[in-house]
């Protein structure tokens, strides 16, 4: 958007006002004062002119249009009004009546390639690839009308490396955006575009080169914009929208950023190059990073992250994974019913943004709430498919590496990489439906068919190890796939999930390694001493949870003096290992330990019982503020906040035992 839409600067102090509000990007301000003068003066074409900026420069493009369309009325020989009109219209995602007035304007040779340009970025948003392609390739070729030389053969190119990008021809669009960045010299947007497509084709460490080109220059170049301080805990105002803020394109690079360490796993990394990002308030984030924080702050506030995802599925428009990534959601946290009616009240978003795969997927996780047994089948139909393409893959990729066309057999197997994260989650939402039934020996034989194609899955690895320790009778195979597991992040044990120490520790202690137990539990001890040390306020629960896990078998085997001595022990210090996580292992004990008390089949020492009343007591001091019970984050019925403590629960297992304790005297 060039300029100010040509206004006329008028006399006075009010002028000098708003300009400097709009030079301090205070546009909020201006458009007040603007409004103002509108109703004193409804056909100032300076105050209209000035409006419609502040209103596009807040994103707010259909009034940006509205206050254009009024000046280009007034003032119908001006027709660089027609062409900010369309270009507000076009930020508004309202395609028609933007390319009917792109349309007025091919007539005139100023404003021909102009509206040529913006016809190309319809056609592109609309998702007209050949239509886009036409009309690039018509400025191209300087059919357009007037050419601007260079410039006009540069953004071409971009423009060409766009439609590459779209079309998935990801390799030939970086060629495309290299090109440009060293035809034009250093360009934040060019060196994004460049990095996104490396990003699409899986070359993370040069998107992250090109990401880190834009962050750092962007820190240098315009320290104000206070990139990092939130990370670092710095209370900072917003820096609003500013086209100083767009043209830097940080927020695009920390977006992509938290994309490629999502991807990799690294979970926190990606949290932090969000907060890093300069300061906005949450009502001026764009649909990019709003979309972000919802999905990589969904284990911690998922109440939030679904508010998040279900306002911008009312926007238009909003990230195109929305959609997907909000029925997944669902479906993962057994909401299936909420999964169903979005998919009914959003049938026209299913053939735009669902891929015939995942749309197959959500309807087979939707139907396992009702028919798990036609669940398995749809999805058993999913999953042949998926290994038939697989076996197919494979086969390119042995032809490719015999040719040794190093090209093919790198896409061959990007393409056998994504099918196979498609048939994972497949496989594993058939092995949950016996899972549920506890139907073990069914899910073992349902991984046992896969593994031609997923021995070397770290998720299949994992959950292959869990059904073979449920079973009770395969300890010695469950240690075969959780030591790998373990021994792969040795030198930072505490990186691994504490239930698989857990389950690993139990495992040796059932096949009589107790000397290998003993070992990993030390080592688990040593590293959160340190932990500890450099950071005492964190909570650290793995080695409590193996202890309680120990605990717990001890319990079940029916040996409770040691097994509830164990639990109580592995919650020391209360102030730090008791929490929601910990209490659910600790109360499964007591509330065996006084059901088999009440029915009068064990007999525990007074000495024992005294513990656990010591033990419930610290649990009641503790407990005020930790939840019981984590709820679904969408559920309308909540339980009393007052019930939902460890403090409450403590004090009813402690009535439970003065109770039986009574009945047996």
């Amino acid at each position: 958007m060039a300029g100010l839409g040509g206004a006329q600067i008028p006399d006075g102090e009010f002028t000098a006002v708003v300009y400097r509000l709009i030079r301090d990007a205070r546009y909020a301000e201006a458009v007040q004062l603007l409004g103002g003068e509108l109703q004193r003066s409804p056909r100032s074409r300076a105050s209209l002119s000035l409006l419609g900026y502040c209103y596009y420069r807040l994103q707010e493009f259909a009034l940006a249009a509205e206050c254009y369309e009024q000046l280009g009325q007034l003032h119908p020989e001006l027709e660089q009004y027609r062409l900010y009109q369309a270009q507000a219209l076009y930020k508004a995602c309202l395609y028609p009546e933007a390319t009917r007035v792109a349309f007025l304007l091919l007539d005139n040779p100023a404003y021909h390639n102009g509206a040529l340009r913006l016809q190309a970025a319809i056609k592109y948003s609309e998702g007209d690839l050949p239509g886009a392609r036409s009309l690039v390739e018509q400025l191209l070729s300087g059919e357009g009308g007037e050419d601007s030389g260079g410039e006009n053969e540069l953004d071409g190119q971009v423009n060409l490396g766009c439609l590459l990008y779209k079309e998935g021809h990801y390799e030939a669009a970086c060629s495309k955006f290299s090109a440009a960045l060293q035809a034009s010299g250093y360009r934040p947007d060019l060196s994004y575009n460049l990095a996104l497509a490396y990003y699409s084709s899986r070359h993370y460490a040069p998107a992250l080169k090109h990401i880190a080109d834009i962050i750092e220059r962007g820190i240098r170049q315009h320290p104000e914009l206070g990139v990092g301080m939130t990370t670092e805990g710095i209370d900072v105002r917003s820096v609003g929208n500013t086209l100083v803020l767009h043209q830097t394109a940080l927020v695009e690079a920390f977006n992509l950023k938290a994309a490629i360490e999502y991807q990799l796993r690294n979970y926190e990394a990606a949290q932090e190059a969000l907060t890093d990002m300069p300061p906005r308030a949450e009502e001026e984030l764009d649909p990019v990073t709003l979309h972000n924080q919802a999905l990589m702050n969904m284990d911690a506030r998922p109440t939030e992250g679904f508010e998040k995802l279900q306002f911008l599925l009312q926007q238009n428009p909003f990230p195109p994974e929305t959609f997907g990534n909000l029925l997944l959601l669902y479906c993962k946290y057994e909401y299936f019913d909420l999964a169903a009616d979005v998919l009914a009240e959003n049938a026209h978003l299913t053939y735009r943004f669902l891929t015939p795969y995942l749309y197959d997927f959500l309807d087979a996780m939707i139907t396992c709430q009702t028919a798990p047994e036609e669940a398995f089948i749809k999805l058993d139909g999913l999953a042949g498919m998926l290994t038939e393409q697989l076996r197919k893959l494979t086969k390119q990729v042995q032809e490719a590496r015999h040719n040794r066309d190093d090209e093919a057999v790198k896409k061959a197997v990007n393409e056998y990489d994504d099918t196979l994260e498609k048939y994972i989650p497949v496989l594993m939402a058939q092995a949950k439906i016996y899972w549920n039934l506890d139907n073990y020996p069914m899910v073992e034989k349902i991984f046992r068919q896969s593994v031609e194609f997923c021995n070397d899955h770290d998720v299949w690895k994992l959950n292959v190890a869990h059904v073979l320790f449920m079973q009770e009778n395969k300890y010695t195979e469950a240690i075969g796939f959780y030591e790998p597991i373990v021994k792969k992040h040795y030198d930072n044990i505490l990186n691994v999930s504490a239930i698989v120490l857990a389950n690993l520790c139990v495992s040796y202690i059932m096949t009589s390694q107790n000397e290998e137990a003993e070992e990993l539990m030390r080592k688990i001890e040593k590293e959160e001493e340190q932990l500890s040390y450099e950071d005492p306020e964190k909570k650290i629960y793995h080695l409590c949870i193996v202890n309680l896990v120990i605990g717990t078998l001890y319990c079940a085997k029916g040996n409770y003096d040691f097994g509830i001595s164990r639990v109580i022990k592995s919650l020391e210090p209360y102030n730090k290992k008791l929490g929601t996580d910990t209490w659910y292992y600790a109360k499964r004990c007591f509330l065996s330990l006084l059901e088999n008390m009440s029915k009068h089949t064990i007999m525990l020492r007074d000495s024992v019982i005294q513990e656990c009343v010591q033990f419930l007591e610290h649990c009641e001091l503790y407990g005020r503020n930790i939840p019981a019970v984590i709820e679904q984050p969408l559920e309308e019925e909540r339980m009393h906040i007052g019930k939902n403590t460890v403090t409450y629960e403590s004090r009813q297992l402690k009535a439970l035992i003065y109770e039986i304790i009574g009945w047996n005297m």
